[in-house]
């Protein structure tokens, strides 16, 4: 936006990304970012004071225009606020409504001026309510790509080029990496027992810190490669992946690399999700497939010995590993042209000049 319109000012709610392309950060997103019933109870003290700041906001500044992206919890609430000072409302990424609550849309159309979508099949369910609304593609289409060749990355990594890589991927936020890398490396050590020939590799998400994640490998029965960030790179460079339920899964997809996909919350956030939930998968490559083109394990699932099993078909199976790379070769197609942010840009712009 700054681009085509340089005079335009940003403030709002954001990490380092949203500071480094020209918005004024009030605060950071870091603390917000909170998954499951039982984890946002702890953090809402923090969450009422940062909405209670932008409610003020809202009614004294008058901005021109409010750009919402998912976290529905709490820009749905803002979006009414704004209604109310007569303050334009712009939503890009659309919240899951198609994974659970499909009743909302009714809500959003009364709330939403404007609905900017990346997922194709989100665009009927607001045209049925008569919702204005624009599929502009996902953004990660421009995003997601491997710096270097393969080969570049293995030796830069210090890995064997002989060797078959694993990634691993356990997550953005600390509570989850605790859940989920653990059996990842249960996984890992059961995996270097019955094949002679792996490595392994994990790239340190955004907003993470190393010696976190140190600290969670050291009883390792297996050697973890841990490299900062380099997520595309280390995706690219890997045979296959075991990754949490995310994003991640998706830019896997884009990589076109095959995963195995893990997810655990705790107890209550996992009884509550599931009575909510209405679609028959967690990773979003499987979502945007209509089918299970890579194996998810939750909950009680993901044990280290159920991953193992998982991989091990990827490993020796070589004409089930090559069809799950060209089935996540047609889900790229799925998501439309690069390109979606400067669209999803230009949109908010005409809100703008109205």
């Amino acid at each position: 936006m700054l681009e085509l319109e340089p005079n335009l000012h940003f403030y709002g709610m954001g990490g380092e990304k949203l500071r480094e392309a020209g918005g004024r950060i009030i605060f950071d997103i870091s603390k917000l970012s909170v998954m499951g019933i039982t984890e946002v109870i702890r953090h809402l003290g923090h969450i009422y004071h940062v909405f209670r700041w932008f409610k003020k906001s809202l009614k004294n500044d008058r901005p021109d225009l409010i750009i919402l992206i998912d976290y529905p919890e709490f820009n749905l609430r803002l979006a009414k606020v704004a209604k109310r000072y007569h303050v334009p409302v712009c939503y890009y990424i659309s919240p899951q409504i198609w994974a659970w609550r499909t009743g909302r849309v009714k809500k959003i159309s009364k709330l939403v001026d404007k609905m900017v979508v990346v997922f194709p099949f989100e665009l009927p369910l607001y045209e049925k309510e008569g919702m204005d609304v624009s599929f502009v593609g996902h953004p990660l289409l421009d995003i997601v790509k491997a710096e270097k060749s393969k080969e570049e990355n293995l030796k830069r990594f210090g890995l064997n080029e002989k060797k078959t890589t694993i990634g691993l991927l356990p997550g953005s936020r600390l509570s989850e990496v605790k859940k989920i890398l653990p059996p990842m490396i249960g996984a890992a050590g059961l995996l270097s027992k019955r094949f002679d020939n792996l490595q392994f590799i994990l790239p340190i998400a955004p907003g993470l810190k190393k010696e976190e994640i140190v600290k969670l490998t050291e009883n390792a029965m297996v050697t973890i490669t841990i490299v900062d960030d380099s997520i595309y790179d280390v995706i690219d460079s890997s045979h296959l992946v075991m990754v949490a339920s995310g994003t991640a899964t998706l830019e896997t997809a884009l990589l076109t690399t095959p995963m195995v996909i893990i997810y655990k919350m705790s107890p209550l956030s996992y009884l509550i999700g599931k009575t909510l939930v209405k679609v028959p998968y967690i990773g979003m490559a499987n979502i945007i497939a209509g089918k299970k083109v890579a194996p998810e394990l939750i909950q009680e699932e993901a044990t280290a010995e159920r991953i193992t099993h998982e991989v091990k078909r990827l490993l020796e199976d070589n004409h089930y590993h090559q069809r799950t790379c060209e089935e996540l070769t047609l889900i790229k197609k799925e998501l439309g042209e690069p390109g979606a942010a400067k669209r999803a840009a230009k949109i908010a712009l005409t809100m703008l000049s109205h």
